[in-house]
């Protein structure tokens, strides 16, 4: 089976747009055969998982011990718990060919720039994939702007809304 992690903030509740979105996204990646894991928390993982275990699919959360928050969401068909969050991101990225990176914060930004930077030094081939162009836009812009110090390859990500759309660019 082939998986996708999916990257997003732990701080949105089921009303959020982007909480639906990550639902609808891991509910498809299920239904098409491939296998999720999120960090297995709250907001986007927990709708990520949620998608994949309710199209009865794959839904595997790499939990992590924090002292304020991290509590495994009840979506998990499979999941570990780390000590630090170095090793959950080594483990959230080591079995997956494709990353989905919704909208968050400083983690999700930290995990954002370990997949690109571990593509960019040709260290894992994989699929990065930002979604909720609004949000990424400006990070994007940024990216790209870089020239020489950005990634020498412009192709190592791309931005994809639409979810057929993902389907298709993981499926080549």
């Amino acid at each position: 089976m082939k998986y996708v992690t999916i990257f997003g903030s732990a701080r949105l509740d089921a009303s959020s747009e982007h909480y639906q979105k990550a639902y609808k996204i891991a509910k498809a990646l299920a239904a098409a055969g491939y296998g999720v894991i999120t960090g297995g928390g709250g907001g986007i993982m927990e709708a990520a998982n949620r998608g994949a275990f309710e199209a009865g699919g794959d839904s595997i959360g790499i939990n992590v011990i924090l002292p304020n928050e991290q509590q495994l969401n009840p979506y998990c068909t499979k999941s570990l718990t780390l000590n630090n969050l170095n090793e959950r991101k080594e483990a959230l990225i080591k079995d997956s060919f494709a990353f989905i990176i919704l909208p968050g914060g400083f983690g999700t930004l930290d995990e954002a720039f370990e997949v690109l930077t571990l593509s960019q030094a040709g260290l894992k081939e994989h699929k990065i994939i930002f979604t909720q162009k609004s949000f990424w836009e400006p990070l994007v812009e940024f990216l790209d702007s870089l020239g020489d110090m950005g990634l020498a390859d412009k192709n190592g990500y791309i931005i994809i809304d639409d979810i057929d759309e993902i389907l298709e660019f993981l499926a080549v």
